[in-house]
């Protein structure tokens, strides 16, 4: 579904992403560990097109990403923390909104079928701008599945949930993933999220991918405990762990 080709992003001088290949197949959720300014974020960015690589290459849905982003995000959507819906619209207002920018049919349909899947009915009215942060994560998910996308990146979904909502969320994930086989690219600093969650993991390091494989193959290759263990290693740059 998406395909990184020795993918290299600089910024002047400092390299954020430094030739990573990676491969993300349909129904296949690979998550992206890394302490921050690891190369995560940029990777996403450059998924979706909003900066371009210094050199390498992205494919996705069978297309070249540079030359057909349009066509490739028609079947894309995404889910980040950072990024927030305008406050001045009511939820089902800013839903119904994306899911026309999306030419999804019966849009008000549509929406009120997300909001009970994320059991946020009670939400359709509130104004955006008023909702907690675990609200507004619940809502920035079901922009992200309005047009049942065959390519969704999401970046920390579960952030600011407490643990029965990111509970929800990650068996919701799953739920997408057998029923619609979307390619996901999953971040998160939730281990339990990736251990749920993801099909492979990939470690990145000073934009470079230090590790790969399942979490549990990845816990045993670095003599770490767990993921929690094993992220600590490479925060603390024990480098010597992962040779």
């Amino acid at each position: 579904m998406i395909e990184f080709r020795e993918v290299t992003k600089r910024f002047g001088r400092f390299t954020a992403v430094d030739r990573v290949s990676l491969t993300v197949n349909t129904g296949e959720t690979i998550g992206l560990l890394g302490v921050n300014g690891a190369g995560k974020t940029t990777l996403m960015n450059m998924a979706l097109g909003l900066i371009t690589p210094t050199s390498g290459s992205i494919h996705a849905l069978g297309m070249d990403l540079a030359s057909q982003r349009v066509e490739i995000l028609k079947r894309t959507n995404f889910c980040t923390t950072y990024a927030t819906l305008p406050g001045n619209l009511k939820v089902r207002h800013n839903l119904e909104v994306f899911a026309r920018l999306y030419a999804v049919g019966h849009p008000k349909e549509k929406v009120a079928e997300l909001l009970e899947l994320l059991e946020i009915g009670h939400l359709a009215d509130k104004i955006t701008g008023q909702l907690s942060a675990g609200e507004s994560t619940r809502v920035n998910l079901a922009k992200a599945l309005v047009n049942n996308p065959d390519l969704l990146l999401l970046d920390e979904p579960t952030a600011s949930l407490d643990p029965d909502i990111a509970d929800k969320v990650r068996k919701l994930v799953r739920r997408v993933q057998r029923e619609r086989h979307p390619a996901i690219l999953y971040t998160s600093h939730n281990m339990r999220d990736i251990h749920e969650v993801c099909d492979r993991v990939l470690f990145l390091h000073e934009g470079r991918i230090l590790a790969e494989g399942t979490a549990d193959e990845i816990t045993a290759r670095i003599d770490g405990r767990d993921l929690d263990d094993v992220f600590i290693k490479i925060a603390r740059s024990e480098r010597e762990a992962l040779l």
